[in-house]
């Protein structure tokens, strides 16, 4: 799809001499086992995680409650399908680090033009301000809940102590996946022992599972909610970036190898992300739905399980707010950090493009708190999420684009069949998206749109002339 945005070569990759990695102070610092088995597995395992953190931050909180809710178990399967792309996604992303040795942000700078790589790099910008909105206004709902903090107090905690546990990079990147994988445990137990409260429908579950159904145009809202909740854009930056922290073997059997276990951790990974997510809205399907209650903020969520199902409950649901806001918060200032250096082949120190990211966040943040006052902030997080919907298809087919090119990845090239498949992922997502706005905008909005699209890459393809540039880095 996006070829029309015309690459800068006619090979379709920019002369490369020896290209800055992806996160230079930590490029293959984790060391690898040379064995066999489980061992080999621990020493690959991690990047899944940080990736998986994406996939069950307080955006995909507000999407699940508001989903379970108003439509029961209804939309559970949306949240497998998405689940499922997420698995082939962030594989491919993977293999791209891995094989081709390019995080997705570098890969596009040195395929395409100047102005298109500029303008997929601000919509990613777009895409990582909205979903840091969600996280810091998710942190700070938990801190009220808990602590009683005010909430502009608790976005600014949220906001800066993120800075402070990046920080811990300096001692290595294991202690970063250490951190987030306590808190990645943290949500999931507390989300099974609320499953266990609550004792739902399983025949329901079952069936919502399995049976694709969108009642009506606030149902599609939502399901566009949890697709971009789940198949998070600069999840795909940050995954492409960080598997090159791993010391493996660079021969073609050891990045084959190397492939192999990092799918099996975003297997393992994206699978306990899934458990989650649908635990959140069978959590909300059997609780609330049932009750006839409707959730419109995450306060709501906490105050109608205490009587429901417990105080404990209550408390649950708020620790693992918390610990989702936070390690969601690490990944997607990492991924920031990613995006820059990637796109504009611009380095700065890490803690200052940190305070950058925060800023952007922290801003919109506040405004948005003290606009609403608290209220229906479950809709004001979802319409972030569906933010993140409408940009994904601008990562997702370069990335199949680039996974598929021979010149790119050599013998490692995808197979045909998974190349079909996954720009078939790509054309339903995108599929989606039009429809969304053409239900909520009309036809005027959604043609104004693709006009404008169009002589952008007219204007590129035709009539732009790149300078001539050194080697790619």
């Amino acid at each position: 799809m996006l070829n029309f945005l015309a690459p800068r070569d006619k090979g379709g990759i920019a002369a490369q001499a020896t290209p800055t990695p992806s996160l230079p102070d930590s490029y293959r610092t984790v060391k690898v086992s040379t064995g066999k088995g489980l061992r080999k597995l621990l020493s690959f395992a991690g990047p899944g995680y940080l990736v998986s953190v994406g996939y069950m931050d307080p955006g995909n909180w507000a999407t699940d409650l508001a989903g379970g809710s108003k439509f029961g178990y209804a939309l559970l399967w949306v949240i497998l399908a998405s689940n499922l792309m997420a698995m082939l996604l962030q594989t491919l992303c993977a293999r791209l680090g891995i094989i081709a040795e390019r995080d997705l942000a570098q890969a596009c700078r040195d395929y395409y033009k100047r102005p298109a790589a500029i303008a997929l790099w601000l919509l990613c910008e777009i895409a990582i301000i909205a979903c840091d909105v969600a996280e810091v206004i998710g942190s700070a709902i938990a801190l009220q809940l808990l602590f009683r903090l005010p909430m502009i107090a608790g976005v600014l905690i949220t906001g800066l102590d993120v800075l402070v546990l990046l920080g811990l990079m300096r001692f290595g990147f294991r202690k970063i996946e250490a951190i987030v994988i306590v808190l990645v445990a943290t949500i999931f137990v507390c989300f099974a022992i609320n499953i266990y409260l609550a004792q739902p429908n399983w025949a329901g579950v079952g069936v919502g599972l399995i049976k694709p159904t969108l009642q009506n145009d606030a149902a599609l809202a939502i399901a566009v909610g949890i697709l971009g909740a789940t198949v998070m854009p600069h999840n795909l930056y940050l995954h492409s970036a960080i598997v090159q922290t791993r010391a493996y073997d660079k021969s073609k059997d050891g990045k084959r190898q190397a492939s192999k276990m990092a799918t099996i951790d975003v297997i393992i990974a994206l699978g306990a992300a899934f458990f989650v997510n649908a635990a959140i809205l069978v959590l909300a399907a059997a609780v609330f739905h049932t009750g006839g209650e409707v959730v419109e903020s995450l306060q709501d969520a906490h105050k109608l399980l205490n009587p429901l199902l417990g105080g404990a409950s209550a408390t649950l649901f708020a620790v693992a707010l918390l610990a989702s806001g936070q390690s969601s918060t690490i990944t997607g200032t990492l991924a920031g950090q990613i995006v820059m250096e990637g796109f504009l082949k611009i380095r700065i120190q890490p803690w200052l493009r940190r305070m950058i990211t925060r800023g952007l966040a922290l801003i919109p943040a506040v405004l948005l708190v003290t606009a609403t006052a608290n209220n229906k902030n479950v809709d004001m997080l979802i319409n972030s999420q569906i933010v993140l919907s409408l940009q994904l298809p601008f990562a997702i087919f370069p990335l199949v684009m680039f996974t598929a090119d021979k010149k790119r990845m050599g013998e490692h090239v995808n197979p045909i069949w998974l190349t079909v498949v996954a720009y078939a992922v790509c054309i339903l997502i995108s599929a989606l998206n039009i429809k969304f706005l053409y239900d909520q905008y009309g036809p005027l909005w959604v043609g104004a749109g693709v006009a404008v699209m169009a002589l952008f890459a007219a204007w590129v393809m035709f009539f732009y002339k790149e300078k001539p540039r050194a080697a790619a880095a």
